[in-house]
């Protein structure tokens, strides 16, 4: 699992902007109001080949209730619970304020290591005599950044990474099956961990929200041994107002990010909604494999075509990842619980099969000769030979004369001829396209 690092601070001091700088790309939206909402304030960072989990906790939100302090107090708690190092940002121009003492001193109370950055510190060279007050927080040294302009950047991740636990490879032995339950409030994943683990492991509750932490929980069985996460259900960004349901789905994503398997839980009673789609489409970018679970089957009033007409119905809304099988169960009463075991097992050994670059071409000389390339202009595509450069997600390296002519449909064709020879249920297939002396085109 990826160390997490948090980046906290008061508002405008320069958190998000910074987090953009060391994850590399504009992922947090960045403006002088304090408190901007952001979709996604979780990123990857890799330094010195160790790949982190940065959070970005984000400002002061201007619609809350709660008095200025309480709020960056109960921000930061929250991120000092999430993470395994902090990063306090502070800002040269104003210097040291009331609010950067509070949080120092809740810090310090934490025992969690804490680096001290101070940022804003545009000129190169010797630090302004404003520096030195930083060092009266007592967090120790401080470091200079400009998260603007690249500054001191790789001396805060030199004294992170100082502070980073061993990297001990996985938490588990290497046999165990992570497996991830995502799903909308009130789907039933704690009900699902209860009944599998035969005891009260997770709170319950018909009001939708309880679960705020992702709980691991391992269980062993015929099948395996599996690392359960229940996870807090997603909602649209739109009607996420509190701060602590913010962080449960920080976590929730997480969740997705170290797990070998997801399940996308789908309330019967209820049926599809779009936001069921975007939280299997996090699962889908993160190249896991997936099991749709349609949950609290029992509830639904049904005759022998009931099923079937459900399983047609999700098979059009999920279908951007027809590849995911899909199971009918009950968390109340056990139904097909064994069922969804084997489907795990299955699914997880697809996302890790491999195949020789031998019987890859012996397939695709097959694939090409029923279906020919596609041409433009006279021009044929040709595909001159395909490797597998990966699993989990298994990726396939396609050299080819030309990357413009490999059209999609025709990505899909040899995807459905790997899926139909080998199988590969339930997990995503990538393609990378590589043209002769060209780099990789997807």
């Amino acid at each position: 699992m990826k160390p997490v690092v948090a980046i906290v601070g008061r508002p405008n001091v320069g958190k998000s902007t910074l987090f953009n700088k060391l994850v590399g790309q504009r992922i947090a939206i960045v403006n002088d109001t304090p408190g901007v909402t952001r979709d996604r304030i979780f990123g990857e960072c890799e330094w010195r080949g160790r790949k982190i989990t940065l959070v970005d906790t984000g400002g002061i939100e201007p619609y809350s209730d709660d008095i200025i302090l309480k709020q960056m107090r109960r921000q930061a708690q929250l991120a000092i619970e999430a993470a395994d190092v902090i990063v306090l940002v502070t800002d040269l121009t104003s210097g040291v304020v009331a609010t950067d003492h509070e949080v120092a001193e809740m810090l310090q109370r934490s025992n969690r290591p804490v680096v001290l950055c101070v940022n804003k510190c545009d000129r190169v060279g010797e630090p302004e005599p404003a520096f030195y007050e930083f060092y009266n927080l007592g967090l120790g040294d401080p470091i200079q950044v400009s998260s603007v302009h690249g500054h001191g950047t790789g001396d805060l991740l030199d004294a992170v990474f100082e502070q980073l636990p061993e990297d001990s490879g996985s938490d588990e032995d290497d046999d165990t099956i992570s497996v991830a339950i995502i799903g909308r409030p009130n789907a039933g994943k704690s009900s699902l961990v209860n009944k599998i683990t035969g005891e009260e492991r997770c709170i319950v509750s018909d009001i939708a929200g309880t679960t705020r932490d992702s709980i691991d929980t391992t269980v062993e069985n015929k099948y395996g041994r599996f690392r359960l996460t229940d996870t807090a259900g997603i909602r649209r960004s739109s009607r996420i107002e509190d701060d602590i349901e913010k962080y449960s789905i920080i976590r929730a994503k997480m969740a997705i990010e170290r797990s070998d398997v997801c399940l996308i839980m789908i309330d019967a009673t209820v049926g599809f909604a779009e936001q069921d789609s975007k939280i299997a489409g996090l699962a889908h970018e993160s190249g896991k494999a997936c099991v749709i679970v349609v949950n609290k089957w029992d509830a639904v009033e049904k005759n022998d075509k009931t099923m079937n007409e459900f399983r047609k119905k999700l098979e059009n809304d999920f279908s951007f990842m027809s590849y995911a099988p899909m199971i009918f169960i009950s968390a109340k009463t056990g139904q097909r619980l064994d069922r969804l075991f084997e489907l795990i097992v299955t699914v997880v050994n697809s996302a890790a099969m491999r195949i020789s670059t031998g019987t890859l071409n012996d397939l695709l000389s097959e694939a090409v000769a029923r279906v020919q390339p596609p041409t433009d202009k006279g021009r044929r595509l040709k595909i001159l030979y395909m490797t597998q450069s990966g699993v989990k997600p298994p990726t396939f390296v396609c050299f080819v004369n030309s990357a413009e002519l490999f059209h999609f449909s025709y990505q899909r064709y040899l995807e459905n001829r790997i899926r139909d020879t080998f199988g590969m249920q339930g997990t995503p297939i990538r393609f990378v396209i590589r043209e002769r002396g060209d780099k990789d085109k997807q």
